[in-house]
């Protein structure tokens, strides 16, 4: 193949100097996220590969990484550098930037590596960090102390400590440059956690995950993942994460879903010399390959026969070429992902593709031993996560606290249709949020009359459900007042007035899904969490014509009603006002329900907020919007994902709900929040107050005080330190996230609130 000679891409620009070393969140699927680091060699979009550059071997050129690849920041090793005299005098001279011929972000390692490989370097911990100032690094890394899987607790224990002794003096030394702060702590939960809370105290820039090199190596992804979540919980999410060492493209998915940001990769080129091929689900060999794997560009026009005859240094360079496109592929396209709001379902893809991966999965979703589990143990799983880390035999605390951050930052409702992937559908982090949330805030309606001592479950048929059960609903409050109507989905109970939302009625699947028989125990446990518990069950199938009918014959046959001539579609004995008070009432549960699940709005609150309130339907019983008595325009219900949009008169409402004192500092830890308290509280400071007003977004860095409730995507209500509404709109954070970023929209402001004339 010929030398490549394609047009350069034009240098970065340098960032403005105030933004040197923030990071900002641009795009978010739960703790996965797209983002920017501010440097003075551009900003550099995250997740990103660094490959890395050995100065002395150079397979693929930096320049050509930069322009042919659109590679925006590599990693080198400034020991290696600092070592070899005449790398060190040009770099001293011109920078590392020169010397290496790339207009990028250049991050260099300070050696701690090559000393777990040979046993020890001969440089300082100040003196390391001072040379990677001086050749002009972009971001530098302090001389941690590597821990390899075969140590001992004390002996780990020792290298964290002794990192957390150079910690400081490295940050000292660091100056004005962005600095790692690598995490290690060997396979010990403990050690991880305390390794990841001692340097989250100091100002590092970007926490590396170390001493994963051997733990990859040997095909140990579950420790891999329980490493994750040792360490990132403990982190300032400000500051990004980088999988030190990790450049293999079938780990993206499941490290880009913890919330890992950065990688680096010298596999692209160690495996090109063995004959190796990176793909997303393993590693190939080029000796007895008749077709590429993937077709890549660089090997468009070659075979891999061709390939073999090769020189080996050329077929090197091709292969280099090859893992290094199929590397920023696998990147791409979990970057995509996170757009779409799929990355676990990419994840669970990815974990059918090697058994190491699928045990990684495995562990981080459920036990092992309930990996085949039946639907009717949905509850334990999802509910019993304390007892399930137990029972597995592993540290409960990793999982629960590790599985609870994730599941703390995922968005609920989202939009689009949930596709069915078996029984890893369950586990998915947002359906797990979407349920938590709906069964520790909804609430029965506690009407006393016929029926409330029965719950009528609907099965059997995929939504919407709103064109085939709005009549029957009408009759059913009429003659059954205290009557709870549920549908059973795929992934849960959910009573009819939550019958549109996500992802209990978007879940896309084959007939039978929806078409299995109920399984009572299992919904008698359902019903133990909503209060139910003691009811009476009576179970309808609504597959196929005549619904009403077989209703109100089940609900006879059962003794809720009796003597009703409501049997079929043509016998009404509801003359039209009847029909229309119990319409009311079937659209006002649809919204109060919505405020209560969505908006932590308190139950008996939500009522009389729409106690008499008028309602905007369409023709096919949708309710568009909510009014109040007054005329109010308070709510609308969102088609796309079953979600609830207030208006400034429903902000106004629900600010004057509000009976706790607003919230007067950044507390990172997230809970669920009291009971009914209502929708997020967000303080800004007198800065922001007069664009927020305009509806104008809110900025990290204006944020004085937020409650630990918040979440991505979320409705909240800004307000100043006075507690006098400014505004309403959706998070774009955790409450750990509002206490670190400096930078990036915090609030996507949906209304401003005009100040009262006094």
């Amino acid at each position: 193949m010929g030398a490549w000679n394609e047009g350069r891409r034009d240098d970065p620009k340098p960032c403005r100097k105030q933004d040197n070393g923030l990071f900002e969140i641009t795009a978010r699927d739960g703790r996965a996220r797209l983002g920017r680091l501010h440097t003075a060699h551009g900003v550099l979009e995250t997740p990103a590969l660094l490959p890395v550059i050995n100065p002395n071997i150079r397979t693929i050129e930096p320049r050509e990484m930069w322009d042919r690849y659109g590679i925006g920041a590599l990693i080198t090793n400034s020991y290696i550098i600092w070592k070899h005299d005449e790398l060190k005098a040009k770099a001293t001279a011109d920078g590392v930037h020169a010397l290496l011929d790339f207009p990028g972000v250049v991050m260099t390692d300070s050696g701690t590596f090559q000393s777990y490989i040979y046993g020890d370097v001969e440089v300082g911990v100040e003196q390391i960090v001072e040379f990677q100032n001086s050749i002009g690094v972009d971001i530098a890394t302090m001389l941690d102390v590597f821990s390899r899987p075969d140590m001992t607790h004390a002996q780990v224990e020792a290298c964290v400590d002794e990192t957390l002794v150079r910690a400081g003096p490295s940050v000292a030394t660091s100056g004005r440059t962005m600095l790692n702060g690598p995490i290690q702590g060997g396979l010990f939960r403990d050690l991880r956690t305390k390794s990841a809370k001692g340097m989250a105290a100091y100002d590092f820039a970007i926490h590396p995950i170390g001493g994963i090199v051997p733990v990859m190596e040997q095909h140990r992804y579950k420790d891999y993942a329980k490493i994750m979540l040792a360490s990132l919980p403990y982190l300032p999410p400000q500051r990004p994460v980088h999988m030190f060492g990790c450049g293999h493209p079938m780990l993206f998915p499941m490290s880009i879903a913890l919330g890992a940001d950065l990688f680096d990769s010298a596999a692209y080129a160690l495996f090109a010399r063995d004959g190796r091929l990176l793909t997303p689900w393993g590693t190939e060999r080029i000796e007895s390959m008749v077709d590429w794997p993937i077709l890549m560009p660089c090997v468009a026009y070659i075979s891999p026969s061709e390939a073999r005859a090769m020189p080996k240094d050329e077929r090197t360079k091709l292969l280099a070429r090859y893992n290094l496109e199929m590397t920023l592929s696998e990147l791409s396209r979990c970057k995509q992902a996170i757009r779409d709001g799929t990355i676990w379902r990419l994840v669970e893809r990815r974990s059918h593709q090697h058994p190491a991966l699928r045990e990684a999965f495995l562990w981080l979703s459920t036990r092992p031993q309930q990996a085949m589990m039946k639907l009717k143990m949905l509850d334990d799983l999802i509910l019993n996560d304390r007892d399930a880390g137990r029972e597995r035999g592993e540290e409960a605390g990793s999982w629960e606290e590790g599985w609870d951050w994730l599941v703390h930052a995922q968005e609920s409702p989202r939009k689009g249709g949930e596709a069915w992937g078996g029984e890893d559908t369950f586990v998915r982090p947002h359906i797990v949020a979407a349920r938590r949330q709906f069964i520790q805030r909804w609430e029965p309606s506690g009407i006393e009359g016929k029926g409330d001592d029965s719950v009528l479950i609907m099965h059997g048929s995929s939504g919407p459900w709103r064109e085939r059960l709005s009549d029957i609903m009408a009759r059913l409050t009429h003659h059954c007042p205290g009557l709870e109507v549920l549908i059973l989905t795929p992934v849960g109970l959910v009573p009819y007035s939550l019958e549109d939302l996500n992802p209990f009625a978007h879940i896309d699947g084959p007939e039978w899904l929806w078409r299995r028989r109920p399984n009572l125990p299992w919904i008698r446990r359902e019903l133990d969490r909503l209060f139910l518990g003691d009811r009476k069950i009576v179970t309808v199938d609504m597959f196929g014509d005549g619904i009403q009918a077989r209703c109100m014959e089940a609900l006879l046959e059962a003794g809720v009603v009796d003597g009703v001539d409501d049997t079929s579609a043509s016998a009404v004995p509801l003359d039209r006002d009847g029909r229309d008070v119990a319409k009311s009432i079937v659209y006002r549960r649809l919204v109060s329900d919505k405020l209560t699940v969505l908006l932590n709005v308190d139950f008996a609150d939500a009522r009389r907020l729409l106690e008499d309130a008028t309602f905007v339907v369409n023709r096919q019983g949708r309710v568009k919007n909510a009014k109040t008595k007054e005329g109010a325009h308070i709510a609308s219900p969102r088609l796309g994902d079953g979600g609830l949009s207030i208006t400034d008169d429903g902000a106004k409402a629900l600010h004057k709900l509000r009976k706790m004192t607003p919230p007067s500092s950044l507390d990172p830890t997230f809970n669920l929040g009291p009971k009914g308290a209502g929708p997020a509280w967000i303080v800004v400071d007198d800065d922001a107050e007069p664009f927020v007003r305009q509806g104008r977004n809110v900025f990290h860095g204006f944020v004085l005080a937020v409650d630990p409730w918040i979440q991505p995507s979320q409705t909240c209500l800004i307000v100043n330190q006075k507690g006098e509404l400014l505004g309403h709109g959706l998070a774009n954070g955790t409450a750990d996230e509002f206490c670190g970023f400096k930078k990036g929209i915090a609030v996507k402001t949906r209304g401003g609130i005009s100040e009262e004339a006094p």
